[in-house]
């Protein structure tokens, strides 16, 4: 019998620990085909955040690095400098990219680094017990907002791909999502070419991805898919920010 579907190369055979509903296994998966079809296990350095995905060292069969919190793209940007003819990408999700490690990515995009950062951003800190994050909505209750985010209190939120696109670094800029199939296809085709204008030496490249993290939220898993479809996209839209042209 022919086999249609099975667990890429580059993923290992390991039961992953998120949360029943959070889609950073989808997200895994997708970056692991991506580095299957492009043929580059052997030449890809991954490195991983802080925060869920801070073990993400142990899914990857490829090689991975563990940065401090929000240094990412720092470390990223050594091996790569190290390493040119490598792929290099970070992992991050909102808290690690766009609190603590905002100026690590502000500067590695303005600098033109030829990395790649696959940004998961699921509006909230999941680790640490569900804070609102620099990505929390307005009006999202978090257990440090509860009453709701307030901008007179708490300001807006930072929505990434619009203000990296700004920079003359930053090559290719796109956001996407992962709520239901159709997405999760353009998900992968963004990473990928994430990845081809990387090798082909562009410059700075990110995919933010819109996740879920339902234990946080409060909601079940179904519904959280819902919740992000309803609430994260009319604020967070989808498209490719910069480098929609772009030939590779």
């Amino acid at each position: 019998m022919a086999i249609v579907f099975e667990r890429p190369h580059a993923l290992k055979e390991k039961e992953l620990h998120y949360c029943p509903g959070c889609t950073h296994g989808i997200i895994h998966r997708l970056v692991a085909e991506v580095i299957d079809e492009l043929d580059i296990e052997g030449i890809t350095i991954g490195v991983s955040p802080v925060g869920c995905a801070y073990n993400n060292y142990e899914y990857f069969n490829c090689d991975m690095v563990q940065a401090a919190h929000g240094r990412a793209p720092a470390v990223a940007t050594g091996i790569k400098r190290v390493h040119p003819d490598n792929y290099v990408f970070t992992y991050q999700g909102d808290g690690d990219l766009a609190a603590i490690g905002t100026a690590e990515i502000v500067h590695a995009a303005a600098r033109g680094e030829k990395i790649t950062t696959i940004f998961v951003n699921n509006a909230i800190y999941g680790m640490t017990s569900g804070q609102m994050a620099p990505t929390t909505l307005v009006g999202q209750v978090t257990t440090t907002s509860p009453y709701g985010r307030k901008p007179e209190i708490h300001g807006f939120p930072i929505n990434v791909c619009e203000m990296l696109s700004t920079l003359e670094g930053a090559v290719y800029v796109e956001r996407t999502s992962v709520h239901d199939v159709k997405n999760i296809k353009k998900t992968k085709a963004a990473i990928k070419k994430a990845f081809q204008v990387q090798n082909a030496k562009k410059g700075f490249s990110i995919v933010e991805v819109l996740s879920t993290c339902p234990t946080n939220w409060g909601i079940n898993p179904v519904d959280s898919l819902k919740w992000l479809e309803e609430n994260m996209i009319p604020h967070y839209p989808l498209g490719v920010f910069k480098g929609k042209d772009l030939e590779v």
